[in-house]
């Protein structure tokens, strides 16, 4: 529904938080945002990101290889981006409701074991419609992001916090656009939009 909006950027990143907000009061998530056992594993976990990114930006041939994929710089300024849209349209959003309210409720229904999976699960299908609009595989997208979501529900599981899978997931997707932006300015022959 929220494609056919056509909100852009901007209004799509204010309704994913909205939606996410009042998905998590209605069903009673449990985001525990400010858990010091969730900030240090999201942290650690971003950091261990943070170097793996910086390593291929530094290494030649993997810096090479990263020039070939194709940066996908929305409209709006890069920085915007990374700053608020990836933090607040994706991350915050998507952890608040998968980690926060969903993994909880399945884990209840279904126990943890399958409840992660379910989970997980949930989280690949949910990145149909964003992989077919990036012309990226569907099958590949909904396996990677399936596995990051059994990542994500076992930081969350082991911290009972939804920080730390929010700081790894950010540190993914704002990483990944920052190396390729990085990249880019490197590498003259490509060019971003923004």
């Amino acid at each position: 529904m929220l494609p056919r909006l056509n909100l852009g950027l901007r209004g799509r990143t204010a309704a994913n938080a909205g939606f996410a907000t009042g998905y998590a009061l209605v069903f009673r998530g449990r985001p525990n945002w400010l858990s010091a056992r969730g900030l240090g594993y999201g942290l650690a976990s971003a950091s261990m990101v943070a170097a793996g990114y910086g390593a291929a930006v530094a290494i030649p041939a993997v810096r090479d290889r990263l020039g070939t994929f194709d940066g996908r710089a929305p409209d709006v300024p890069f920085g915007e981006w990374v700053i608020v849209h990836i933090p607040i349209g994706t991350v915050y959003s998507e952890e608040l409701i998968f980690r926060a309210t969903l993994d909880p409720l399945l884990d209840n229904t279904f126990g943890p074991r399958s409840g992660s999976l379910i989970g997980a699960a949930t989280f690949g299908l949910w990145h149909i419609h964003p992989a077919r609009a990036a012309g990226d595989s569907v099958p590949a997208s909904i396996a990677a992001t399936a596995a990051g979501g059994l990542v994500f529900g076992l930081l969350r599981r082991r911290t009972e916090s939804a920080s730390a899978p929010a700081l790894l997931h950010c540190a993914v997707n704002a990483g990944g656009a920052l190396a390729l932006h990085i990249v880019a300015r490197l590498m003259p022959a490509r060019s971003w939009s923004n």
